[in-house]
C-alpha cells in the first residue's frame, strides 16, 4: 500500500473475541468442574418443576480398580443421553452405583493374604468381610474422581452402593420374595466351578481362552445284552476330561446316527488296540479314531452294521472294573442310553456320561434316573477315600493343571481300557478374576426355577419367570439396537434355573433356614415365615448383612416361634449378579431420585451384559414385580486398539482414560465416543484419536466465528425472518431440519448421526459456505445495514443451537462458549434447554432454489481454484467470470440473488448462451459452464472488490457501498 493510500481497517467491524483458537482442555477442564460443582448444577436442575421423568439407570461397575476406556466409553455414553434428555425438557436423573460385593474385591483381599501368608479361613469371617468393604470404599473414591474428570454429571454426592445397609436389607427382602413365591430350591446338580476361588460361579463370571486338553479313547466292555455279533465287542468312547471316568455311570449314543462293528487284523508295534479286537464306532468317525489308535485301513475290517435298538439293549462294564485296588468301587452296570446331544462330528459317536459333571449328562441322569458321584471336592482334588485316586488334584491352587487326569490315564493305561491318547487346543471355559480353568462339578447349590409357576398373583405377563421375561423383551422393552432382543431372548429361552448361590464369604448371604434333619424335597424343608424375614430385614437395615455373621444370629431371627435346634442356618452368599439385578427395588423404588413406577427408562451397558446385567435385572425383577424393570435397552460395543485387535496390558496397546484427558483433554475423548458407530466395537489408538482432535478444531474454529461477530449483539439489532434475504432464510431452514435430526437422533440415542449432521452443517454449510460468502457483509457493511443485521440475528440464533445441540458431547468446551458470551457468577450451558426452532422456518421450495443455485457456485468456484492455482488470480475477487446456464429456471433463479456474493467474486456475468468450447464444466453439474475473466476496475481498499466505481466517491479509493459505510 502507498504511503497515500487511506487505511480503512480501522473502520470495518472485524470480530472480536478472546476465545482463544488453542483449547488447552487438559488444564482448563478441571476448572469447569470446580465451577459445576461449586454452583450446584446436577441439584439446580432438579429443581426445575413440571418436566416429565426420564431416569437412566446405571449398571454399577466393580469397586476395584482404576479405570480403563471401556468404563470411559460406557460413562461417557450415559452422559451424553442423560444431558440430551435433560436439555429436551426432561427432568432426567443420574444416580451413579457401584458394585461392592462378590469375587471380585474378596479375591484382591486373599491376594493380600496369600502375599503375607496368612490363610483366609483362620480370619473371622466379620474381620473378613470388613477389610472387603474398606477395599470397596477406598476404589469408590478414586472411581468417583476419575468418572468426574470425564465430564459426567450425575449425584455423585449421594451414589448407590450395593454395599450400603438399607440395599443389603432390600436385597435380602428380594431374595426372600423367591424364598416366600415358591421358586427358591436347594438342588445337587452340576454347576460352573472354580477349584481355584472353590466357588460357582455364573455365566457372566466365565470367559473363553485356549487350552491344551487331553484326548482319550477308551473302551467299555460289553456284559450284557448282546446278540453272537456282539459278544465279546467293545464300545469306544472318546472325551476332553479324563478325570470324569471315575464318575461314569453310561454312555450315549445318537439315535440316527449309523453305527458299525469293527474287527482289527493288524496293529503297528506300539498300539494298544490288539488284533481280534472288535470295537463298535460311529462309521463317520471309525477312521479318525482307529488313526488315533495307530491304526491304518488295512489293519481292520468292518463286519456290519449295529442298530439303535442292539445298542440300546447293551449293558457294559465301567473300565475300572475288577481293578486291582478298585475295592469294588466301579463293580456297577454301565447302561448304554440314547441322546439327541450326541453327534457323529467328532470322537467316536458314543459320549461318556457323568451326570455329576455336565449338564447334558445330569439331564440324562435325570431322565433315567442316573446316581449322582461326590467324587470332586470344592478345591478340585477327589475326596481322600475315592480307590486308585484319592486326592487327586485337577487344578492346583495357582491354576496350573494338577495330576487327576494323569493318573486316571495311567490307571487306564494299565487296565488295558485305552486305545488311544492324545492333546487338543480348544476354547475352554476359565474364571474371568482367577483365569484359571473350570470344571462342571455336582454341588448342593441353591436355584431359582424359572419355569416353576411363581406364587406371587403378578401374572400379567406369564406365570413363570421364563414367560414373563419372553414376554417382557417382545412387548415392554425398546432395544437399541434391535439385536440386543434376540440375543436376550435366545438366552432366556434356553437358560436353566439360576444358581444363586455362591462358597464365599463377601456379600450378602441367602437369608433363609432349612429344616434339620429334612430333605430338599420334604415340603417342611424351608423355613417361610414373614415374621423372620421381617426381623432379617429390619437387622440389616441397621447393621448390614454383618448381623447374619453375629453371634447369636439364629437365635435373634428364629425369635420365640421357633426352636434354634430344629433349623439350620445357610451361610452361602447370594451371586453377585441377584445384587446387581437387584438395585431396580433399592435404586429406582426407593429413592426420592429414583423412577416414580420403579422402572427405568433405560439401561445402557456393553453387549457382553446380555449374560451379565441385563439378563440377572431380568430374571430377579420377573421373580419380584412380575416384568422387566426397564424399558429400554441400549447396548454397545467393546473397545480395541487401531488395527481392531482386543487391549491388552501385556501387548502394551491399552488407552487409559487418564493418559487422553492429560494429552488431550475429556472432550476429545467424549467426541471419539459421539464419532464412533457405539453399537459395534470401537477402534482406538493415537492416530484415530489425532483425527478425533483435528475435527474438534474444525468445530471450534466455527464457534470462534460465531463469537467474534457477534461482539456487542443486542436486542435491538434483531431482524424478523420476514425482513431478511433468502440466504439466511435458507440457514433458518436449515436449522428447522437440524432441529428435527437432532431431536430425532437424540431420542433414538444415535449420537453419531447428531453429530455427523452437525459436524457437516457447520463445516460445509457454514464455514465453507454461509460464513464465507458472509464475511463481506458482517465486516464491510454499514453497522445498521439491514443485510448485516439479518446476519447477525442468524448467528445469534445459530449461537443458541449450536451450544445446547453440541452440550451433550463436548460438555467442556461448550460451557466456554457460553461463559465467553454469557459470564456470570450462575450462568452455564448446562441449565439451559435446546430452544423451540420454528417449524414455520422450513422453506422446501427456498431449500429446492438454493440447492441449485450451490450446484452453480460448485462449478464457479472449481473454475477459480484452477486460475489460482496457475497464479493467474491471487483471490477470487480479482475474477469476474461468465457463466453459461443450459436450464432456463436455474438461471432465473440465479438473476434474483447476488450470485457475485455467492461466489466471492467482484463481479459475474450471468447467460443462457451455449458454452463455448474453453468453459470450464463439471460432470456432475451438466448445463453449466464457465469462462473466466479477470473483474475490471479498481480494487476498493476497504473490501477489496475491484469494481468500475472505485475512486469515484468522496472517501478515497471505496467503492459506492464503502463509501457510503463510512458516511459518504
Amino acid at each position: 500500500m502507498c504511503a497515500d493510500t487511506p487505511d480503512y481497517k480501522d473502520t470495518l467491524n472485524l470480530p472480536e473475541t478472546e476465545f482463544p483458537m488453542r483449547a488447552g482442555l487438559p488444564k482448563r477442564e478441571p476448572a469447569w468442574l470446580e465451577r459445576w460443582e461449586k454452583i450446584g448444577v446436577y441439584d439446580r436442575l432438579r429443581d426445575k418443576q413440571g418436566r416429565p421423568p426420564f431416569t437412566l439407570h446405571d449398571g454399577p461397575p466393580y469397586a476395584n480398580g482404576h479405570l480403563h476406556i471401556g468404563h470411559a466409553l460406557n460413562k461417557i455414553l450415559k452422559d451424553m443421553v442423560v444431558r440430551s434428555q435433560q436439555m429436551m425438557g426432561r427432568d432426567a436423573r443420574y444416580v451413579p452405583g457401584w458394585d461392592c460385593h462378590g469375587l471380585p474385591i474378596e479375591w484382591k483381599i486373599e491376594e493380600q493374604y496369600r502375599a503375607k501368608g496368612l490363610d483366609k479361613d483362620k480370619v473371622d469371617v466379620v474381620d473378613f468381610r470388613q477389610e472387603c468393604r474398606k477395599f470397596a470404599e477406598g476404589w469408590i473414591d478414586i472411581q468417583r474422581d476419575e468418572f468426574k474428570r470425564l465430564g459426567i454429571t450425575g449425584n455423585w454426592a449421594d451414589p448407590y452402593l450395593t454395599m450400603d445397609f438399607h440395599a443389603e436389607a432390600v436385597i435380602a427382602e428380594e431374595f426372600m420374595k423367591f424364598l416366600m413365591n415358591g421358586t427358591l430350591y436347594q438342588g445337587s446338580k452340576p454347576v460352573m466351578w472354580s477349584p481355584v476361588e472353590k466357588t460357582a460361579l455364573a455365566e457372566a463370571e466365565v470367559e473363553y481362552h485356549d487350552h491344551q486338553s487331553h484326548m482319550i479313547w477308551v473302551k467299555f466292555p460289553i456284559i450284557a445284552g448282546a446278540g453272537s455279533a456282539l459278544e465279546g465287542a467293545k464300545v469306544v468312547i472318546w472325551t476332553t476330561t479324563p478325570w470324569t471316568i471315575p464318575q461314569n455311570r453310561a454312555v450315549c449314543f445318537g439315535p440316527g446316527t449309523g453305527y458299525g462293528l469293527y474287527e482289527i487284523t493288524g496293529r503297528p508295534e506300539e498300539c494298544w488296540a490288539r488284533i481280534g479286537d472288535r470295537y463298535i464306532l460311529a462309521d463317520a468317525l471309525a477312521e479318525d479314531a482307529l488313526r488315533a489308535a495307530r491304526l491304518e485301513p488295512s489293519m481292520y475290517r468292518r463286519l456290519g452294521d449295529v442298530s439303535a435298538d442292539e445298542l440300546a439293549a447293551l449293558t457294559l462294564a465301567h473300565p475300572f472294573r475288577g481293578a486291582e485296588g478298585a475295592e469294588g468301587e466301579w463293580d456297577f452296570d454301565v447302561p448304554m442310553l440314547p441322546g439327541d446331544h450326541v453327534t457323529d462330528e467328532a470322537g467316536t459317536g458314543f459320549v461318556h456320561t457323568a451326570p455329576s459333571h455336565g449338564d447334558d449328562d445330569y439331564q440324562i441322569g435325570l431322565k433315567h434316573g442316573l446316581p449322582m458321584t461326590y467324587n470332586v471336592l470344592e478345591d478340585g482334588s477327589f475326596r481322600p477315600d475315592l480307590p486308585l485316586f484319592g486326592g487327586a488334584v485337577i487344578t492346583r491352587p495357582n491354576g496350573k493343571e494338577g495330576d487327576a487326569n494323569k493318573r486316571v490315564i495311567d490307571a487306564l493305561v494299565e487296565t488295558g481300557a485305552l486305545i488311544a491318547r492324545g492333546r487338543l487346543k480348544h476354547s475352554y471355559p476359565h474364571s474371568w478374576r482367577s483365569k484359571a480353568p473350570l470344571i462342571y462339578r455336582n454341588t448342593a447349590q441353591w436355584f431359582a426355577a424359572i419355569d416353576r409357576a411363581v406364587s406371587d398373583g403378578q401374572d400379567t405377563y406369564g406365570t413363570t419367570i421364563r414367560t414373563r421375561a419372553l414376554t417382557s423383551i417382545d412387548k415392554l422393552v425398546k432395544w437399541t439396537p434391535q439385536t440386543g432382543r434376540n440375543r436376550l431372548y435366545s438366552m432366556i429361552e434356553a437358560r436353566p434355573d439360576w444358581v444363586l448361590s455362591r462358597q464365599r464369604a463377601w456379600g450378602v448371604p441367602l437369608t433363609c433356614f432349612v429344616k434339620t434333619g429334612a430333605k430338599p424335597d420334604d415340603p417342611d424343608f424351608l423355613l417361610r415365615d414373614p415374621a423372620v424375614n421381617a426381623r432379617i430385614v429390619a437387622a440389616f437395615e441397621q447393621e448390614g448383612a454383618d448381623a447374619w455373621y453375629a453371634p447369636g444370629a439364629k437365635e435373634r431371627f428364629l425369635g420365640n416361634d421357633h426352636n434354634p435346634d430344629d433349623y439350620e442356618q445357610v451361610f452361602d452368599i447370594l451371586d453377585v449378579w441377584f445384587d446387581s439385578g437387584s438395585t431396580h427395588a433399592f435404586v429406582l423404588r426407593d429413592r426420592p431420585d429414583g423412577s416414580e413406577d420403579g422402572i427405568a427408562d433405560l439401561y445402557l451397558e456393553g453387549t457382553d451384559q446380555h449374560r451379565g446385567w441385563f439378563h440377572s435385572s431380568m430374571l430377579q425383577a420377573c421373580g419380584t414385580i412380575g416384568r422387566a424393570p426397564y424399558r429400554g435397552v441400549l447396548t454397545h460395543g467393546f473397545t480395541l486398539d487401531e488395527k481392531g485387535n482386543k487391549m491388552s496390558k501385556s501387548l502394551g496397546n491399552t488407552v487409559a482414560p487418564e493418559d487422553v484427558t492429560k494429552q488431550y483433554g475429556a472432550d476429545i475423548l467424549r467426541l471419539w465416543v459421539a464419532q464412533s458407530d457405539y453399537t459395534a466395537d470401537l477402534r482406538i489408538g493415537p492416530e484415530i484419536l489425532k483425527g478425533v482432535a483435528d475435527s474438534y478444531r474444525r468445530l471450534r474454529n466455527t464457534l470462534r466465528f460465531l463469537l467474534g461477530n457477534l461482539a456487542g449483539f443486542s436486542e435491538a439489532e434483531r431482524l424478523d425472518p420476514a425482513e431478511m434475504p433468502e440466504l439466511e432464510r435458507w440457514v433458518l431452514h436449515r436449522l428447522a431440519e437440524l432441529d428435527q435430526t437432532v431431536r430425532e437422533g437424540y431420542d433414538a440415542y444415535d449420537f453419531q448421526g447428531v453429530f455427523q449432521a452437525l459436524f457437516n452443517f457447520c463445516t460445509v454449510d457454514l464455514s465453507s459456505f454461509y460464513f464465507d460468502i458472509r464475511k463481506d457483509a458482517l465486516y464491510c457493511d454499514a453497522a445498521d445495514s439491514p443485510r448485516r443485521r439479518a446476519a447477525r440475528t442468524v448467528l445469534d440464533i445459530l449461537f443458541h443451537r449450536l451450544t445446547t445441540w453440541l452440550a451433550p458431547v463436548l460438555v467442556f468446551t461448550m460451557e466456554e462458549v457460553w461463559l465467553d458470551r454469557f459470564p456470570g457468577d450462575d450462568s452455564s450451558i448446562h441449565l439451559t434447554d435446546i430452544p423451540d426452532t420454528p417449524q414455520d422456518w422450513r422453506d422446501d421450495a427456498l431449500a429446492a432454489k438454493w440447492a441449485a443455485l450451490r450446484q452453480v457456485r460448485r462449478v464457479v468456484t472449481a473454475a477459480l481454484e484452477i486460475q489460482r492455482r496457475d497464479k493467474v488470480i491471487g483471490a477470487s475477487l480479482e475474477a469476474a467470470p461468465v457463466v453459461h446456464v443450459q436450464d432456463a429456471d436455474v438461471l432465473a433463479a440465479l438473476k434474483t440473488v447476488d450470485f457475485d456474493d455467492l461466489c466471492i467474486t467482484s463481479a459475474i456475468q450471468l447467460t443462457a448462451d451455449p458454452s463455448p468450447n474453453e468453459a470450464f464444466r463439471l460432470p456432475e453439474v451438466p448445463g453449466v459452464g464457465v469462462v473466466f475473466e479477470k473483474a475490471e476496475g479498481a480494487k476498493c481498499q476497504r473490501c477489496w472488490k475491484i469494481l468500475p466505481d472505485v475512486g469515484q466517491h468522496a472517501h478515497a479509493d471505496t467503492c459506492a457501498r464503502c463509501n457510503d459505510a463510512l458516511g459518504g
